[in-house]
């Protein structure tokens, strides 16, 4: 709802307000009257009665908690007790012509009783509790109104540049982290004995290694040979297909036709045919005895 519109509704209430009270007005200052008020004391009375109402209302929209539940409790009282004198005066003729006896609000003496000691508390009441909520309203603390954080670096900022004259104490410097330094692992070798082992007595008999040592000594012994812990991949494995010996030496002769005797060495022959050093060594004594065999014939 616009401005305009609030204030016109909060004046429409004014003026509703402002008849209901005119019309409450000419009951409350009757009651008045017929309980022995002089003519200022009953022309006064209904801002007692209504006038309080008024003011427990405008704590109820004050106030929160416990203090607006009190507020509310004491507009609920108010109002029903206008509602009963306003009630009373319909109900009784009497009083708009002020013929009615002094002190007299119903023939039954119990009611009678009743509304003379509600109509004279009323004054009374509205000096405690008008008193009461007021000092509630003036010592209320509204909540303050918190407002969302739209800039995250201004709020980073601001806090950044606090003066230190506003903290409450030193902020301490922080500890450096001193770094812990394992202890390196200890290889332990354990060597399968291969001398006999002697019969311990058994008073002598040492007390029986851990779990922990025990599976450690008998993976060390194991002698089963372990598997292969997967497929070589093909990148790894060699590109020449494997040799037979009669292949090896032709190709030894083809590379080593050339070659004085001098150089007809195993190292030689391994690198020129790239094969293993005991190959190597074969192939050298077959060419060195082919070539001595030639020489003799």
């Amino acid at each position: 709802m616009n401005r305009t519109g609030r204030i016109l509704l909060v004046t429409a209430l004014v003026a509703v307000v402002a008849m209901a009270f005119r019309v409450s007005w000419n009951a409350l200052r009757d009651i008045a009257n017929a309980i022995g008020a002089d003519h200022t004391a009953a022309t006064l009375y209904p801002f007692v009665v209504d006038g309080l109402m008024a003011l427990a209302l405008v704590a109820t929209l004050v106030l929160i908690g416990r203090d607006r539940t009190f507020a509310l409790r004491v507009l609920g009282t108010y109002t029903l007790a206008s509602l009963v004198l306003n009630y009373v005066h319909g109900l009784v003729p009497e009083l708009h012509g002020r013929t009615v006896d002094w002190g007299r609000l119903a023939d039954w003496d119990p009611a009678n009783w009743a509304l003379v000691l509600l109509a004279t508390s009323l004054p009374v009441g509205s000096i405690y509790f008008g008193s009461d909520l007021v000092a509630k309203v003036l010592h209320h603390r509204p909540a303050p109104i918190l407002t969302p954080v739209t800039n995250m670096e201004e709020l980073t900022e601001t806090v950044s540049n606090r003066s230190t004259a506003d903290l409450t104490g030193s902020t301490p410097q922080p500890v450096p982290a001193v770094p812990v330094r394992m202890p390196d692992p200890v290889a332990v070798d354990f060597v399968k004995s291969t001398l006999p082992l002697k019969p311990v007595p058994t008073a002598l008999a040492p007390t029986p290694a851990p779990a922990i040592e025990r599976h450690a000594v008998a993976a060390a012994e194991s002698t089963r040979p372990r598997r292969a812990t997967g497929r070589v991949p093909d990148v790894a494995r060699s590109s020449r297909p494997k040799r037979t010996p009669d292949q090896l030496l032709a190709e030894a002769r083809t590379v080593t036709a050339d070659w004085p005797d001098a150089k007809l060495t195993a190292e030689g022959i391994r690198l020129a045919v790239h094969t293993s050093p005991a190959n190597a060594r074969i192939l050298r004594d077959t060419l060195r005895a082919e070539r001595t065999g030639k020489a003799v014939a």
